[in-house]
């Protein structure tokens, strides 16, 4: 186990300049990170499976650095002329060059281990399958609402890197981290971190549940006992991970009471550490609805505790935070039916949760990119809830024919996604619910989550001025 970097142990272990970097994958991490090598003096390759012709609205911020750009694939004599190698989270690390890197001993990092080492500023950082961007976004504003000067990164869609010389060693990092990004960390140590639930996703890339859960072991690998680790009691899956940890063990449910965490007790969100107990809040008064809510509340709460926030200021930032963009989120309400955006129902398991949070009949739009996951309990969490189903995607046959096995037999399939919506426009009848909430990843049809949700939002407010 790692001991902690002092600030300046970091950075002299990163002194980049006429390092030779190679920088896989443009994206949203690789701009911000060209962009803090160059100015550390790095010497950087930026190499992305894209001509440069395709990526020149992504490249045009840092287009008057001194890189070299080599696109079209990804050769594997790239890793002989580096010293290490920053990947994009989207890259998988089973690519050639990749390995040629590792077989030649040179480090493989994530862009938020990179971050990590160019900062002395401590770090919370929460993952799991679902509930991350709510989680770290709640985090994030209660942290604010304590008066600590607060950097909300990382999978949430804002680099790390590019603030790690803005935070000073008294400020707070709150961090969303994905398995792919703690695929690739070696150093990265939060005083506080979290892993919500765990539940089968992205098998394409990781294979097994195994490989999955131990990068998402990775948030606490290298925590010692002046650390926290937030574990999920409700989640067998999840709790089974304390006996892996090496830091102090915290547990938060919304079922039954914790020996030390935060849990609910009569009705009120309840905090127990150190043997002091104090009540929170009564769960009614939380704004965002919803039990997958609870939990996450539950967990930032506890994480906002153990970095010292007062009970008052949890309390009031918990009646006041309206959620996320994206995550069940309100869009119009159209002749008696109400759209929502569930677009960061990228697995079966979140979209669940969004039909649970449902109180009206609702017609739902479902498909995406296919990550290699199941399909059954998301139709068998139907009920009499979800009267029709619209389908987009490469996983619309999938879940058509999960769909047709179990019972389900009003689907219907859409030859674009703005024809979706107009499909399920027709469908709904006054006090039904439309939502968007695909179990799927969207890289198919769109960019990423965020654009398939703004789409959405765009079509529906389409339809309502047509109204």
């Amino acid at each position: 186990m790692l001991s902690a970097y002092s600030l300046y142990e970091r950075k002299k272990r990163m002194n980049l300049r006429n390092k030779r970097v190679l920088v896989i994958g443009a994206a949203v991490t690789g701009i911000p990170v060209i962009r803090k090598l160059c100015e550390k003096g790095a010497e950087v390759t930026l190499n992305d499976f894209k001509q440069a012709e395709e990526l020149q609205k992504i490249l045009a911020p840092v287009r008057h650095l001194p890189f070299r750009f080599v696109g079209g694939s990804h050769p594997e004599e790239l890793a002989d002329a580096c010293d290490f190698i920053v990947i994009s989270p989207g890259i998988p690390l089973s690519i050639p060059v990749v390995k040629r890197a590792v077989e030649l001993g040179k480090e493989v990092l994530s862009e938020i281990e990179l971050a990590f080492r160019l900062t002395g500023t401590p770090v919370a950082a929460i993952t799991g399958t679902n509930g991350k961007t709510t989680t770290t976004a709640l985090l994030g504003e209660i942290m604010k609402a304590s008066g600590r000067k607060t950097f909300v990164t990382g999978n949430i869609g804002h680099a790390m890197i590019a603030e790690v010389d803005y935070a000073r060693p008294e400020d707070i990092f709150v961090v969303e981290v994905s398995s792919f990004q703690l695929e690739s960390t070696q150093h990265f140590k939060p005083r506080v971190s979290a892993i919500l639930n765990i539940t089968p996703d992205h098998l394409d890339r990781h294979k097994t549940m195994e490989n999955y859960i131990d990068a998402k072991c990775g948030v606490f690998a290298n925590q010692d006992r002046q650390d926290f680790t937030v574990l999920n009691q409700d989640d067998p899956e999840t709790a089974r991970l304390a006996s892996r940890v090496g830091s102090q063990v915290l547990f938060f449910s919304r079922k039954e009471k914790v020996k030390e965490g935060a849990y609910v007790e009569e009705g009120q969100v309840v905090i127990k550490l150190g043997g002091k107990k104090e009540r929170i809040i009564h769960k009614d008064d939380i704004y965002i609805p919803g039990n997958h809510n609870l939990e996450n509340a539950l967990a930032a709460s506890l994480m906002a505790y153990c970095l010292g926030v007062k009970a008052d200021v949890i309390a009031q930032t918990l009646k006041d935070f309206k959620g996320v963009e994206h995550r069940i989120e309100f869009v119009e309400e159209i002749n008696g039916v109400i759209y929502y955006n569930d677009s960061k129902g990228t697995n079966t398991d979140a979209s669940i949760k969004a039909i649970e949070a449902m109180k009206r009949p609702t017609v739902i739009i479902a498909g995406g990119y296919d990550k290699g996951g199941e399909f059954d309990d998301l139709i068998k969490a139907f009920g009499s809830k979800v009267k029709h189903m619209v389908l987009i995607g490469k996983t619309a046959d999938r879940i058509e024919n999960t769909a047709r096995l179990l019972g389900f037999g009003s689907t219907h399939r859409a030859a674009d996604f703005r024809e979706a919506v107009r499909m399920c426009h027709e469908l709904a009848e006054p006090g039904d619910c439309v939502l968007l909430s695909p179990a799927c990843a969207s890289w198919d049809m769109f960019t990423n989550y965020e654009e398939r949700g703004r789409q959405f939002k765009q079509y529906v407010r389409e339809l309502k001025d047509r109204a």
